[in-house]
């Protein structure tokens, strides 16, 4: 069983910065693929960034230049960095993970994922 926990949302004005964590704890696969989504108001839950075991990494066409996600295997966290912040970032952020490294065209399918955190709110404001 895998337990995440994320922090680190808040509100922000447009162009500012926030750094999301989650934190795992029980089973860790050995491979892995852990990803960062997101729901905002009226919208479907999207995967905007994810990092595997293998070191790959992967962003949303949204988010790129903007989001960076790191992993720290030894800590079992995952982070993202989200500079430039644009009103349309605002949503719920949730980080999930999986057994096997993230797929390069369907590692944003939210149905793999067994493990999801409760999500923490970011809130960009113009």
């Amino acid at each position: 069983q895998v337990h995440l926990v994320e922090s680190g949302g808040g509100s922000v004005q447009a162009g500012g910065s926030l750094r999301l964590s989650c934190q795992a704890s029980g089973h860790i696969f050995s491979r892995h693929c852990m990803v960062w989504f997101r729901q905002g108001p009226g919208n479907k839950r999207e995967g905007v960034a994810a990092a595997d075991s293998e070191g790959s990494t992967r962003y949303a066409d949204s988010v790129k230049g903007r989001f960076t996600i790191s992993k720290d295997s030894a800590k079992k966290t995952l982070s993202l960095e989200m500079n430039n912040l644009k009103v349309e970032d605002t949503a719920m952020y949730y980080c999930a993970a999986k057994a096997f490294e993230c797929s390069s065209d369907s590692w944003a399918q939210q149905g793999d994922y067994a493990y999801w955190g409760q999500g923490t709110q970011v809130t960009v404001s113009s």
